[in-house]
């Protein structure tokens, strides 16, 4: 097993370095000035050049990077062209809401997916088989952008039960906080389980036709026995690996739904950032959400073996 993990350690850092240099050569091919950008196409050619010194502009491309990934190793993401204010300190107050939601999201997601993965899977061609998959049909092609527009009309507008959009904060207590991340969650939470409960019963449907399954009915299990028993550990390979890109998707694709509902956080940080060309935000905040996703898939890695000890015993 500690060959396994280092073996994934060092796969995960040579991702990051090869994150690092695709996400500063892609931001700074992205055409325009970002000092021209802030002070107008009226600007004096001094002042541009002394904006661009005052940024590290005027460095080489080399020298940028180099500068860009000895500050991320020491913690130090940098000063925004825009507001004069370290990166870290954005990104730390950002972080405590687009973490949490992709959290509760997930959450909302897996303790959906999984008895309906489950039930559809145990009743196989019967009408509630059908029913489920239909439903989770729809909540593929519905895009969540439109889903979080109806969650506001019936939920907020009509009901009245949250509110239309804005973040409450943690100070006044965290069910103040999850209340106004709720409508957000769920938003994501429904079109990530319809996927997540196909993987799961498609998965589980696999291992049931297994010869193991046979034979520990065969022994004197009961078909829920056998299901819980055997079926759905053996299921969860797959399943493990979609909650893992889910994890990712939900922490670095809310951009969407971030502006849907007015939340202060990551996906409208890096909006705002590309609109007003503030390239050290830019690289910085997709650094960040590039190391989450691969840490996230080393924790899958680890999570395989765990469950499944033929991955250990190859290593």
């Amino acid at each position: 097993m500690v060959r396994y993990t280092l073996k994934r350690l060092l796969s995960l850092l040579i991702s990051l370095a090869i994150a690092s240099l695709v996400i500063f050569a892609v931001v700074e091919v992205a055409p325009g000035d970002p000092a021209s950008f802030m002070l107008g196409i009226n600007a004096q050619p001094d002042t541009v050049a002394a904006l661009r010194a005052e940024l590290g502009l005027d460095m080489s491309r080399t020298e940028r990077y180099l500068v860009w990934v000895s500050g991320l190793i020491q913690g130090d993401f940098g000063t925004s062209y825009t507001y004069r204010t370290p990166v870290a300190e954005m990104i730390g107050e950002r972080l405590w809401v687009s973490l949490p939601l992709a959290l509760y999201a997930l959450m909302l997601s897996t303790l959906i997916a999984f008895p309906a993965g489950i039930y559809a899977a145990a009743r196989r061609g019967t009408a509630g088989d059908v029913a489920m998959m239909g439903a989770t049909q729809l909540g593929v092609a519905i895009p969540n952008f439109w889903f979080a527009m109806i969650l506001v009309l019936i939920f907020a507008i009509n009901l009245r039960w949250f509110g239309a959009g804005g973040f409450a904060g943690w100070d006044d207590g965290i069910w103040v906080g999850l209340h106004s991340l709720t409508l957000p969650a769920i938003a994501l939470a429904l079109p990530q389980a319809s996927i997540l409960a196909r993987v799961m019963r498609s998965a589980l449907l696999d291992i049931l036709g297994e010869d193991f399954m046979r034979t520990a009915r065969a022994k004197g299990l009961t078909r829920r026995q056998a299901l819980w028993r055997h079926g759905v550990r053996n299921a969860l390979i797959p399943v493990l690996t979609i909650i893992g890109l889910q994890f990712s998707f939900l922490m670095a694709g809310s951009i969407i739904i971030e502006q849907v509902f007015y939340l202060p956080g990551l996906g409208r940080l890096v909006f705002q950032a590309i609109s007003s060309r503030d390239l050290i935000v830019v690289e910085s905040v997709v650094m960040l959400l590039v190391f989450a996703v691969i840490v996230v898939n080393f924790a899958v890695d680890l999570a395989y073996a765990a469950v499944d000890p033929r991955l250990r015993s190859r290593t």
